[in-house]
């Protein structure tokens, strides 16, 4: 068995033994500050475990989260965009993680509620690091979509996201774009 990644250092460290009963106890129940709080948690376990495309999604299922910007956990571990980028970045060949571009292209286009238009917004910011940090990562062409500019997701997150949200993500945008994709982990 190849040994654990090492943690993200954009999310907190994951409780021993955590699995997806973790999550499963939200299932009905509200889903707030708890909820994001396990999600980052269970992404990060199950990024140790060289699952990234499952990390990505738990890191998606935080998006969801239902928050109004002023929870604690929020100034400890923002909302998950630098974590997004950098497991999109740090995922090394051979370990599965699909196309994450497709996966926040689809999710942005057919995403239902609660909150439609705040997880829209935040799927095609997720999209756009996609697209900076694996830039060789092809789109869906059997896809017809409007795409947005960095621009269009800035006003989306301004409008839909929490306070300060499109500021957080111009942030790892740009941070991303600067030290373009670095070495990803063995």
């Amino acid at each position: 068995m190849p040994p654990d990644f090492p943690p993200c250092p954009y999310l907190p460290p994951a409780r021993p033994g955590l699995d997806w009963r973790a999550l499963h106890r939200f299932r009905g129940a509200e889903r707030g500050a708890d909820f994001y709080r396990v999600c980052l948690e269970y992404g990060q376990a199950l990024w140790q475990r060289r699952l990234a495309a499952r990390a990505l999604l738990c890191l998606d299922r935080a998006m969801g989260a239902e928050l109004r910007g002023d929870e604690a956990i929020l100034r400890a571990y923002p909302l998950p965009y630098a974590a997004t980028a950098w497991v999109i970045a740090q995922t090394p060949p051979g370990v599965f993680l699909g196309n994450p571009r497709v996966h926040f292209q689809h999710f942005a286009d057919r995403m239902n509620e609660p909150r439609r238009e705040q997880r829209r917004w935040r799927a095609w910011a997720c999209w756009a690091l996609a697209r900076v940090v694996r830039p060789d990562l092809p789109g869906d062409p059997r896809h017809e979509v409007a795409e947005p500019d960095g621009a269009a997701i800035r006003r989306g997150l301004e409008l839909h996201g929490i306070p300060g949200e499109a500021r957080q993500w111009e942030g790892v945008r740009r941070s991303t774009q600067t030290a373009g994709r670095r070495d990803r982990v063995s």
